[in-house]
């Protein structure tokens, strides 16, 4: 099984920019369909963005489409969430989850593997 690590977080001032990372080890990541997530008011796992196995199609929460753009490199077993534009609603721990069947989903409980977090800090 995949085992996920997130990097990259950190305190930036509003409008300002900060690409996550998402570190895979383990067999097969290209077969596992990749999400990011973070903490809501309503909610626990709140999606933020989701991409295909081979990178090809992805999805993402109406908070930060055209804000954010989610990549992977199967090669080197890499995840990247580029957020740009950000604002102080986007402050909240960052998570990365893998979901091992075929299509994207933006339910948390559809993913079966989860990082430890990443705290972003959006300054006003």
């Amino acid at each position: 099984q995949v085992r996920l690590v997130e990097s990259g977080g950190g305190l930036v001032e509003a409008g300002g920019s900060l690409r996550l990372s998402c570190a895979a080890s383990g067999p097969t990541f290209g077969t596992y369909v990749l999400g990011w997530f973070r903490p809501a008011p309503a909610t626990a796992r709140a999606f933020v963005a989701a991409i295909s196995r081979n990178g090809g199609s992805t999805t993402y929460g109406d908070s930060v489409k055209g804000r954010f753009t989610v990549s992977r490199d199967n090669t080197e077993e890499m995840m990247y969430l580029q957020m740009n534009s950000l604002k102080p609603e986007d402050t909240a721990v960052y998570y990365c989850a893998a979901r091992s069947r075929l299509a994207q989903s933006t339910g948390s409980s559809a993913y079966d593997v989860w990082g430890q977090g990443t705290q972003v800090t959006v300054s006003s």
